[in-house]
């Protein structure tokens, strides 16, 4: 079934089934899209110690059952109870203390290689938005990843090619543990933007400084900061409007 004659669900896993399906399908992705033979295992999941304290956006085609995009999300109780968010392996953030209590962090975002026409991604903003409503949260935080498959080419031109307003201001800044050496990369290439740091980058979205570097994943990890008062009012239109609750 073609993602146009899909009828798109969305909603939060409530069973070990739903978070299985979730984990087969973030392994399928990042498998591919990474291209690294450490993630593979016989069991075909994508699981960490993030999982279980997690919820799991997802995204089913009602047609086939199948899962077909992913979110998963972390709020401030979650992140409290683990005793960090999961950006935290990569940045420092204790810049954004004050915002802790009011943040929901997104992350492990993907979807179905045959449903990437940008409904999928839609509906999982859309949900997101709902999730964050919910938790009492006005902050949007988590990494867009950036593959280094090229050498590293792309990821360096990206963050050369941020426009001013693309930029957090200063007081909201973070700084990665491992950096991405941009110096390295002569200018001159040029970028191409990954789906999910153009959804960041067109509702609003800042980049928080350099990104940091990924080694397991051979990915060069941006860190995105989205205050929902800063949502593009085309975007906040579909994302917050009255729909049902999960």
């Amino acid at each position: 079934m073609h993602a146009r004659r899909a009828t798109l669900v969305v909603s939060l896993a409530t069973t070990q089934k739903e978070v299985r399906e979730v984990q087969r399908l973030r392994y399928r992705v990042f498998t591919e899209t990474f291209q690294l033979s450490e993630l593979i295992n016989p069991e075909a999941l994508n699981v960490d110690e993030f999982d279980d304290y997690c919820d799991h956006l997802l995204v089913r085609d009602s047609n086939t059952s199948a899962v077909v995009g992913t979110y998963r999300l972390m709020g401030p109780t979650a992140a409290q109870r683990m005793g960090h968010f999961y950006s935290e392996k990569e940045f420092d953030l204790s810049g954004l203390h004050a915002l802790r209590t009011r943040t929901v962090e997104a992350g492990h975002a993907c979807v179905h290689p045959e449903y990437r026409s940008g409904a999928v991604i839609m509906m999982l903003w859309s949900g997101l938005a709902r999730y964050m409503e919910r938790a009492g949260c006005d902050h949007l935080m988590g990494c867009a990843s950036v593959s280094l498959s090229d050498g590293g080419h792309n990821a360096a031109a990206l963050y050369r090619g941020f426009a001013a307003e693309n930029l957090a201001p200063a007081s909201y800044r973070v700084t990665p543990y491992k950096p991405f050496p941009i110096d390295e990369f002569e200018p001159g290439h040029v970028p191409r933007l990954p789906p999910l740091l153009k959804g960041y980058l067109r509702s609003g979205g800042w980049v928080c400084g350099a990104p940091a570097w990924d080694k397991e994943f051979n990915a060069a990890d941006f860190f995105m900061l989205l205050p929902l008062s800063k949502l593009d009012s085309r975007y906040a239109r579909h994302y917050l409007k009255p729909q049902q609750s999960f």
